[in-house]
């Protein structure tokens, strides 16, 4: 269960690096700072934008996959474990090999329209999660190892509920930071967000290569199950 549990947040550490998110919970501080008004309403209403889409869809696609692995008596064998693993692997050392640019993405114009109205920064945040969780590899492998384990963890809800948690803690690290007084708040609310876009992009592909090698090196030294 630890593995299985150390594994999941391997896979949320690699959404958290998410550039986009952080692109846009900068831009809605800027623009908060700018206007002189706290930048915590639309800050918030964005991120528990995507939260609830994110978690959503995480739940009801467990649900629907653990519904149709019931209905069809699915049964996880090893041979599938591990060349889903391989799959998987696979398409991670794809991914890693693509080259991400490092500028972190402006926000589009009607995103900026939306910054006095915290409610449409909720809504752009929906948009924006259920666009991207249903692409986020990390995302779909850590619901697919939920899905199959068996059994099923009880509490496999709140395992989803905090895996969404720890993918939003960069954009919510730069809120907290962007709304400390102090010096030294504001040095490391600048550092994080330079490094962010500086190196995010780079992270993702080391970490996508790495845990993609882990992935198919597992299933290659099982290669018996193949």
């Amino acid at each position: 269960m630890v593995i299985f549990l150390l594994a999941l947040a391997g896979f949320a550490l690699l959404d958290s690096l998410d550039v986009l998110l952080v692109g846009v919970t900068t831009a809605v501080v800027l623009d908060s700072r700018l206007s002189r008004r706290s930048p915590i309403p639309g800050a918030a209403s964005f991120l528990l934008g995507v939260f609830a889409v994110t978690t959503a869809f995480g739940i009801c696609t467990v649900l629907g996959l653990h519904f149709l692995t019931d209905l069809v008596h699915f049964e996880l064998t090893p041979t599938l474990r591990y060349s889903g693993e391989l799959v998987i692997g696979a398409a991670l050392l794809l991914l890693g090999s693509i080259r991400l640019s490092g500028r972190t993405p402006t926000p589009p114009p009607w995103a900026l329209e939306a910054r006095r109205r915290p409610w449409l920064l909720g809504l752009m945040g929906a948009g924006i999660g259920l666009g991207q969780a249903p692409t986020a590899v990390p995302y779909l492998a850590a619901l697919a190892m939920i899905s199959t384990r068996d059994p099923r963890p009880d509490l496999w809800p709140v395992i989803v509920v905090v895996y969404c948690g720890i993918a939003l803690l960069p954009p919510a690290l730069v809120v907290f930071t962007a709304t400390r007084r102090s010096p030294r708040a504001q040095r490391l609310y600048r550092g994080l967000v330079r490094k962010l876009s500086r190196f995010g992009p780079i992270s993702i592909r080391i970490l996508f290569l790495a845990f993609g090698a882990a992935l198919v090196l597992d299933a290659i030294r099982n290669y018996s199950s193949l």
